[in-house]
């Protein structure tokens, strides 16, 4: 049993929730294994969780262990497969996150952050129902040379080279989301141009943003 990384899996859970980016048993999240992924289960509240909790999940959709996997096993397993640079993956249902998305509203260039998705702007999945196919395809699609989408009247998902990354990332996402929110409440916010935007991304390959 991959013991370590089915306690940093619950470690990160809780921590997704401590946040305030997630409530709940209603997000989750992975992580590669050797034989595949591992992932959280569904229903059981974290704080209940030990490490054989943790569901052991081929790529090619079988899993293993004592628990069911979470109901959206299917885009983790599908993010796997096609972004081989992917070590983690988030979804969460979080406040500012999802009042976008419930409104099917993308983050655009409003901030020089958005490019620490990965670029120009954060994209918005079309709706499709929790653990379907097509919300995974759709998923995937937004994901398109992103680390991080919004999925209509759901949440965001995210995607990083560990679990440190991954939550780091869905922190900025939120934070991101609150404020362009809060931004909207005064007026609409003059974006950056997809030149500075490309200049910021070219940037960030090289200096940590903070």
């Amino acid at each position: 049993m991959d013991f370590q990384q089915r306690e940093a899996l619950i470690k990160f859970a809780l921590k997704m929730n401590a946040s305030g980016i997630n409530q709940g048993t209603s997000g989750n999240l992975s992580v590669r294994s050797k034989a595949g992924f591992l992932i959280t289960p569904s229903a059981l509240p974290y704080d209940q969780c030990l490490a054989q909790d943790m569901v052991p999940m081929s790529l090619d959709g079988k899993a293993g262990g004592v628990r069911k996997p979470s109901s959206e096993w299917r885009f983790h397993r599908d993010i796997y497969v096609q972004r081989t640079e992917a070590r983690a993956v988030l979804h969460a249902h979080s406040p500012w996150a999802t009042t976008l998305a419930c409104l099917k509203k993308p983050i655009p260039a409003f901030h020089y952050m958005v490019a620490v998705a990965g670029g120009v702007d954060i994209r918005c999945a079309p709706y499709a129902m929790f653990g379907t196919e097509k919300l995974s395809r759709y998923t995937l699609e937004a994901l398109q040379d992103r680390k991080a989408c919004l999925l209509a009247n759901h949440g965001m998902v995210c995607l990083g080279d560990s679990l440190e990354q991954v939550f780091s990332l869905a922190i900025e996402v939120e934070n991101l989301a609150r404020v362009y929110v809060q931004a909207l409440q005064v007026g609409e916010p003059e974006c950056l141009p997809e030149s500075e935007m490309r200049c910021v991304l070219h940037a960030f390959t090289t200096y940590r943003p903070e």
